[in-house]
Formats: structure tokens, C-alpha cells, sequence
């Protein structure tokens, strides 16, 4: 293809509407019908990445195989699409205007007034079409982050209006809006969606295609009527009608036409019907399960679910492979402690022991991880979660009562956990982590060397602290071995017991790894485990 198409997706009404899911299923249709397509988004936030951004404000932070700290919405698009994204498939507001500022300190605009039109969306526009110039990609799309309407997101809005311009038929823009039912009248309400869709044009931009987020099916006579009002094509006018599962948009949205509408007005050939029969399976055994499970996951942010949406996915995607429903039992880490242990974990099939910073609920998971050791319950810790699997051995296996973390007690005799070497001498907090793909390889007739089936592995990397080295003969002579190891650094990857049916803790997130085509090996063989604990009980 000669050049890539671009598809500009925005939101009106009210946030959390679904454009991240929307953009994913879409892209999902574009890649069943043979087209090479990725998608980024567009974060209106001054922060430069979510990376130093509360998980209770902003949800999971991501991470890339290149180590970009992103938004939780690439997730969506890694586990739908089965295709890496990089830092170039998101974008922050800070880091435009960091660019920006950048460039006018060296003097590239020597002598000019720097404003928001041209140089801001300038650069905007660059990195909106920095994916499509790689010629990777036959189509783009760019997810809006926030509504239409917020101050924060006009610069995008007025990029979009100068690409559309710019770009011809080769950029489509795709406006998603609620069309609310009123119970008291019984009735769906049209109105959100045309004053969104004015707002839209007062800005410049007139939408190609809307999507209406509904909780009752559109007639149509109200397609009729928000097409006239909104001066798009009858068939441009989709449901999105909510669903049982994320996984069922893609096929709602084919059953809409979305992807033929997409393709007719870029004028791009259909080529074949998508391809969508191992995505149908996928849906069939998560819809029809076999058996269920509890699994019990630990953690501090559990308030806010999406703290941990990649582990809450990889489940679903691990439930799967093994035909059995994981049922999440979410458990507050500073609700746990001797006394409350058996209570909150006792009759739970499996344990995961989640990642975090800080030391708050940090005594809760290492009681939890007490137990479960104790009570031979299948167990996995990730990140912070192998951590305190560590310092849990150290205290109550190996006898040192004081053995911690130095990010919580930096004065432990027996800093079982200690800051990273290359991380003595960093001050600035933000994008400093080790963070992205690191290689580890895996002691042959280890546990998880059969997890995996082989013994080299690359996985993404989040932290400062790692197992400190010192002390490994001592975890070895006592039952806990180092099964993964970097070869680069020594440093420590896998911990796991010997003399327990399955107990793995690991330093990197294995969940950024798990797709819909691909679940994640130590997620699947974790319940694979917990169904043999379950059968015992």
C-alpha cells in the first residue's frame, strides 16, 4: 500500500464509554480482513507517562516491550490485536509540549512566537503520523483520550480537523457517544449525542461514522433521526449496545458493519470476510466453561479493579485455555494478618500476590503468603508479590525476623530485597525504572523451566529492588531456588519452592505478555494447578 490510512477516534457525552475497546475491536476486524493495522492513543494529561500516576486515579500503567510506561487502553490493544505496541503508540500532552519547549531552547524556531497553532499541533500531527510513515502499517488508528469539550483535548481535536483536511479520503473520524434510556420516560434519548456531535463541529470537525453506546437496542427510526440531525450517512449511525464481555464488541461490531463502513468511505477493498473462527471458539469455551475456580488475588488497590486490569484479563485468557471459570476473589492486603488469614484464604483454590510500591498492606500479603505456603495452596507473586514471597522465607523458614525490603526498612540487618545497583544514583522518578523486555534464563528441571517448555525467555520489567544476591546459598540450602536468572546481570528473575505443588514468584509481569491468541504460560499452568488443589479439596 502506497500509504497509510488514517482513523481519528473521539468521545463525547461522558468518559468510560469505551473508546479504548471500540478502537481495539475495529483494528481486530481491519487485522481479520488482511490489513496490517495498529493503533495508539493520545493522552490530554500534562504528566509525560502515566508511569508516576496514582493506580487509583489512572488505573494500571503499562508497559511496552521497548520499555514505554503507557496507558492501560494498550493493553486493549496488545490483547486483542496479538502485535507489540512501542513508545511511539502513546502520546501525553507533556510529552508534546516537552518536545516543543525542547526545540525552541535549541532554536529551531529562532525568531518566532511559539504558540499552540501551528508549532503545538505541529507536533502533534507528527506524532500521529510517525507509525503510518514506517511502513509497517496500512492503517492507523488514533484513539482521543477524554470527551470533546474538555479544554484539555482541543489542541487534538484541531489536529484532527487539519489532517482530515489535509489527508482526504485517506482519514475517517469516528465519534463515540451514549444514546441514554430514561426509565421513567421508556424511551432512548438522542439529544447527548447531537449536542456532542455540535461541539464536534463548532471545533471543526465533522464525524464520518458515530457510535452509540446504548443499553437498548437503537431502532430505526432513531438512526434516521440522528443521522439527519448529525449529517452522517443512515449506515454510518452504529450500535454499540453493552456487553456480557469485552471480547464480544469485535463481533457485535461486525454484526454493525463497522469495518465495511471504515473501509468503503477510506476506499479500501474488503479483500475477504474477517477472519474470526478462533476468536468464536475463544468467546464459546469463555461463555461455556466446563468448571469453576476461586482464585485469590491480594493486593492494595483493589478499590479500583483496573489497577490490576492486565491480571484480571490474563486470568480470563489462562480460565480459557483451561475451559474453567476463574472466579476473582479481590482481597485487601491491610485486611489480612494471623488472625484473619484463614478466613480470607482458606477454601481458595490459588493465591496471586500482586505488584505495587510502598509499604502500605506490605505485612498483608507477606501473612497471606505465610499461609498459603503453609497450607500448600498454589501460589503466584509478581513483581512486589515475589518479593515478599522472599522476605516471608527469610522470616519464617530461615529464621531472620527482621528480613525486609530496603524500599520499606532501609536499616534490616538482612536486606533480602535491595535497591538495584544502577538505580543507587537516579533522582528523577519518572521513566527511571528498569523497565521493558530483559532475557532470562530458566535452570534446567526447574519448575518453570517446564512452565515455559524451554529455557531462554524474555519478559517486561517494572522496579528499582531485586533479590539480593548475597543471600541466595542461604534461601538454596533452605528449599527456595532462583530458577531464572539474567545472564546479563545475575540478577534474579525466579524464585520458586521445592517441596510445594506449585509456588512461583517472578520479578516481571508475566500479564503484559497475555493475549487472547497467546495466554501466558505461567498464567495458564497457575490454574492448571489450582483446578488439581480444587480436585483434592
Amino acid at each position: 500500500m502506497a500509504s497509510a490510512k488514517y482513523i481519528f477516534v473521539t468521545g463525547g457525552v461522558t468518559s468510560s464509554l469505551g473508546k479504548g475497546i471500540i478502537s481495539a475491536s475495529l483494528a481486530k476486524l481491519l487485522q481479520a480482513r488482511g490489513y496490517s493495522v495498529t493503533i495508539q492513543k493520545l493522552d490530554p494529561y500534562i504528566n509525560i507517562d502515566p508511569g508516576t500516576l496514582n493506580p487509583y486515579e489512572h488505573g494500571e500503567c503499562y508497559v511496552t516491550n521497548d520499555g514505554a510506561e503507557t496507558d492501560l487502553d494498550l493493553g486493549h490493544y496488545e490483547r486483542f490485536l496479538n502485535v507489540p505496541t512501542s513508545q511511539a503508540n502513546n502520546v501525553t500532552t507533556g510529552r508534546i509540549y516537552q518536545t516543543v519547549i525542547n526545540k525552541e531552547r535549541e532554536g529551531e524556531y529562532l525568531g518566532k512566537t511559539v504558540q499552540i497553532i501551528p508549532h503545538i499541533t505541529d507536533e502533534i500531527k507528527r506524532r500521529i503520523q510517525l507509525l503510518g510513515e514506517t511502513g509497517e502499517f496500512d492503517i492507523v488508528i488514533t484513539e482521543i483520550g477524554g470527551t470533546v469539550g474538555d479544554i484539555e483535548s482541543l489542541p487534538y481535536v484541531e489536529s484532527v480537523r487539519q489532517l482530515k483536511w489535509e489527508l482526504g479520503s485517506s482519514a475517517l473520524s469516528i465519534h463515540l457517544t451514549l444514546v441514554p434510556y430514561l426509565a421513567a420516560a421508556g424511551e432512548l434519548k438522542t439529544k447527548p449525542t447531537q449536542h456532542s456531535v455540535k461541539a464536534l463541529l463548532e471545533l471543526g470537525v465533522q464525524p464520518d461514522i458515530l457510535v452509540c453506546r446504548t443499553e437498548k437496542p437503537i431502532s430505526t427510526d432513531i438512526r434516521r433521526k440522528i443521522a439527519l440531525f448529525c449529517n452522517v450517512n443512515v449506515n454510518a449511525v452504529i450500535e454499540s449496545i453493552d456487553a456480557d464481555t469485552i471480547y464480544d464488541v469485535p463481533l457485535l461490531m461486525y454484526k454493525e458493519q463497522l469495518d465495511k463502513v471504515v473501509l468503503a468511505k477510506l476506499k479500501l477493498p474488503l479483500q475477504h470476510e474477517p477472519e474470526l473462527e478462533q476468536w468464536k471458539i475463544f468467546l464459546g469455551k469463555l461463555k461455556n466453561p466446563l468448571n469453576e475456580i476461586r482464585i485469590g488475588l491480594v493486593g492494595k488497590y483493589i478499590e479500583l479493579k483496573d489497577s490490576y486490569k492486565s491480571i484480571a484479563e490474563a486470568f480470563i485468557h489462562a480460565g480459557v485455555a483451561n475451559e474453567v471459570k476463574v472466579n476473582l476473589e479481590w482481597i485487601h492486603s491491610e485486611k489480612i494478618d494471623e488472625q484473619h488469614a484463614a478466613a480470607r484464604l482458606s477454601g481458595l483454590a490459588g493465591v496471586l500476590v500482586a505488584p505495587g510500591f510502598g509499604d502500605r498492606g506490605i505485612e498483608g500479603k507477606i501473612e497471606a503468603i505465610r499461609y498459603v505456603r503453609e497450607h500448600q495452596i498454589p501460589f503466584l507473586g509478581i513483581c512486589l508479590g515475589m518479593q515478599c514471597a522472599v522476605i516471608e522465607f527469610a522470616r519464617n523458614v530461615i529464621g531472620w525476623k527482621d528480613a525486609h525490603s530496603t524500599e520499606m526498612n532501609p536499616a534490616t540487618r538482612h536486606p533480602v530485597i535491595d535497591f538495584m545497583e544502577n538505580q543507587k544514583n537516579i533522582t528523577r522518578k519518572g521513566g527511571t525504572m528498569r523497565l521493558g523486555e530483559y532475557s532470562c534464563s530458566l535452570v534446567k528441571g526447574s519448575k518453570v523451566s517446564s512452565v515455559y517448555g524451554k529455557h531462554k525467555i524474555t519478559e517486561r520489567h517494572r522496579h528499582r529492588y531485586e533479590f539480593n544476591n548475597k543471600f541466595l546459598k542461604d534461601f538454596e540450602d533452605a528449599g527456595m531456588t532462583a530458577s531464572g536468572i539474567n545472564p546479563d546481570t545475575n540478577l534474579v528473575e525466579i524464585m520458586e519452592l521445592k517441596n510445594h505443588p506449585w509456588f512461583i514468584g517472578v520479578q516481571f509481569h508475566p500479564e503484559y505478555k497475555s493475549t487472547v491468541e497467546n495466554p501466558h504460560p505461567l498464567f495458564v499452568k497457575f490454574i492448571k494447578a489450582a483446578m488439581e488443589k480444587s480436585r483434592q479439596s
